[in-house]
């Protein structure tokens, strides 16, 4: 079976640019797909220094929908938005005060790659980090840099470069180098040469060595229940995913409690199996469910994980084509909307409008 391989590259353009993130880019070009990826053929996607967040969460979402291995490499610059201070990949618009608009959040990452099968994706970061969120960083923030279960990511992130200086992707050239020998090492083998030949090059140019913090998270042991949903979604056997995950979010919620995070994770893979499977309504009211239960649990509004309910919720319900569900599911809509209007300006409009146009049909 092929792979895909997603390369991106990004940061901002200006004076907040800290790195020269698209450098590395020519030398991973001339690295074979099929060694990219580590299998014997492959689909390269690339993207150098995109404009929007949302272009490079359509190439991610569908580079995670690909059957197969996919390996993303990411090279750039992370950033804090003020409001929420969630660590975001600065974009070629991006500024201090627009990253919550002009950045890709990092926890969407985590959600596009949530339903992919345990070891199937390996993630290879190399990213800098402003001085804010380099001290966030190390005071426990690399927890929220996660990538989701199940996926393996090695990668390092550095401080920032002296003021007036604009640092490379070293970590990512090396593997690029290293690669482009035709051979590619397990990723765990990789990651060290890569660190170590990173390591050498700075020291031969004077920088400082082993500032970095090492990314390395290999995915869990073989047996996770989510490739077994994963394959049996990917085989057309959407009741039997969606009963397999039933089963576990009927356990957790005997052991943790309905609200807890561990059943509401099957409630969440619940919703994106109907949302394969075709069903909006079913998707959209399990969303609902969600946000309702993060809300009930003292989750504030603005949080990521009560908004991204409420914006899949918004989407699945714009797929319902039934005037009576849409009415139903549309009112607790609007209802939460009123409380999580999201990033998105105009959402609680939009459900209002469609909502009379509902009623005009009665």
């Amino acid at each position: 079976m092929p792979g895909t391989v997603l390369l991106l590259a990004a940061s901002p353009v200006g004076r907040g640019c800290l790195v020269d993130a698209a450098s590395v880019l020519p030398v991973l070009a001339a690295v074979p797909p099929a060694v990219l990826s580590g299998t014997d053929t492959a689909n390269v996607v690339e993207l150098a220094d995109p404009l929007e967040p949302q272009a490079v969460l359509t190439r991610l979402r569908a580079a995670a929908a690909a059957p197969g291995p996919l390996t993303v490499y990411i090279a750039g610059q992370l950033q804090l938005d003020r409001r929420q201070r969630l660590p975001h990949l600065a974009l070629a618009r991006t500024t201090p005060a627009t990253v919550r608009y002009t950045a890709l959040p990092w926890h969407w990452i985590r959600e596009e790659l949530r339903l992919r099968p345990s070891g199937a994706t390996t993630l290879l970061l190399d990213l800098h980090a402003d001085r804010e969120t380099w001290q966030w960083l190390r005071t426990g923030g690399p927890h929220g840099l996660d990538c989701g279960r199940g996926n393996a990511v090695y990668g390092r992130v550095a401080p920032p470069p002296a003021r007036r200086t604009l640092a490379v992707p070293s970590y990512m050239r090396a593997l690029a180098t290293i690669l482009r020998s035709g051979h590619r090492p397990p990723p765990d083998e990789l990651h060290r040469r890569a660190l170590a030949r990173a390591a050498a090059d700075a020291a031969g140019e004077g920088a400082v060595a082993g500032a970095d913090l090492v990314l390395t998270a290999p995915g869990p042991a073989a047996g996770d229940p989510h490739a077994v949903i994963a394959a049996a979604v990917q085989a057309g056997r959407h009741p039997d995913a969606d009963a397999l995950a039933a089963r576990h979010e009927g356990a957790a919620a005997h052991a943790h409690g309905p609200a807890s995070e561990e059943a509401l994770h099957w409630t969440e893979v619940r919703a994106d199996l109907a949302m394969f499977a075709g069903d909006p309504v079913r998707s959209c009211r399990a969303w609902l469910t969600v946000a309702e239960a993060r809300l009930g649990a003292g989750q504030p509004s603005h949080s990521p994980a009560v908004e991204a309910a409420v914006d899949r919720a918004h989407h699945q319900w714009g797929r319902v084509r039934d005037a009576g569900p849409a009415r139903e599911l549309g009112a607790a809509l609007a209802a939460l909307r009123g409380r999580v209007p999201g990033s998105r300006e105009g959402a609680l409009d939009h459900v209002r409008r469609e909502m009379n146009r509902l009623r005009a049909q009665v």
